[in-house]
């Protein structure tokens, strides 16, 4: 694979990813849920429904800023989401409900993630200042192999996130369908909304691998 080719990949196919969610998004935001409920009342009930009432729904500044802490054990949706009745909101409420769901019942790739989580940011911050000297002094490829292992936690963290999102869009799906809160019509836009913003996980993930495997090879030509 030419550089060139390289270059594209990892350039595009994020940028791709980004787009796809963003117009996936955009267009189901419009469509008004069946159910009425809009994405603050959607968590709330899948959560009730599952005996989490612990766990808070609270409103998050920001497009898309949607996510669940487990720390605070709370769910966090953009206002958008919060305050209208879409598809495309009750599909994000219920993925991430579906992870504080992951937390309850101690879904072993979730608490591998969140143990790993700490480690990976300091090893991919510091992995950089390895490789850069590794890549520019020929001499001290030690520390291109330094980097790549640091790194290497970094790639670790993102593929162990792809069953996490792809778990929690299974359960998402699951609970929507089963408590009645979109109707069959609705189900296919609802996993067109999951499967976009799965998509942004994805190709994170094979830039990741695919610049890891470049940085292997780099180390092991000069052996």
């Amino acid at each position: 694979m030419s550089f060139l080719v390289y270059l594209g990949i990892i350039i595009l196919l994020p940028l791709y990813a980004q787009f796809k969610v963003k117009s996936t998004y955009n267009k189901y935001a419009k469509v008004r849920s069946t159910s009425g409920m809009n994405g603050a009342q959607v968590a709330r009930l899948i959560l009730d429904r599952n005996g989490l009432q612990d766990v808070k729904v609270i409103e998050s500044k920001g497009f898309l800023s949607d996510h669940y802490n487990p720390l605070t054990k709370t769910v966090a949706l953009s206002s958008q989401n919060f305050h209208e009745a879409s598809v495309a909101g009750t599909a994000i409420a219920a993925h991430e409900v579906g992870h504080a769901i992951q937390d309850a019942e101690a879904y072993a790739f979730l608490r591998f993630r969140h143990r790993l989580a700490p480690v990976a940011n300091i090893t991919s911050n510091a992995s950089w200042g390895f490789i850069m000297i590794g890549i520019i002094f020929s001499s001290m490829n030690s520390l291109l192999g330094i980097g790549i292992l640091l790194m290497a936690v970094g790639v670790l963290f993102q593929i162990v996130t792809l069953p996490v999102e792809f778990n929690a869009s299974s359960r998402a799906m699951n609970q929507i369908v089963e408590l009645g809160i979109i109707r069959n019509e609705e189900e296919p836009h609802a996993k067109k909304v999951l499967s976009a913003a799965a998509m942004t996980y994805v190709a994170a993930t094979a830039v990741a691998v695919m610049e890891l495997l470049r940085l292997i090879l780099i180390f092991q030509s000069r052996d």
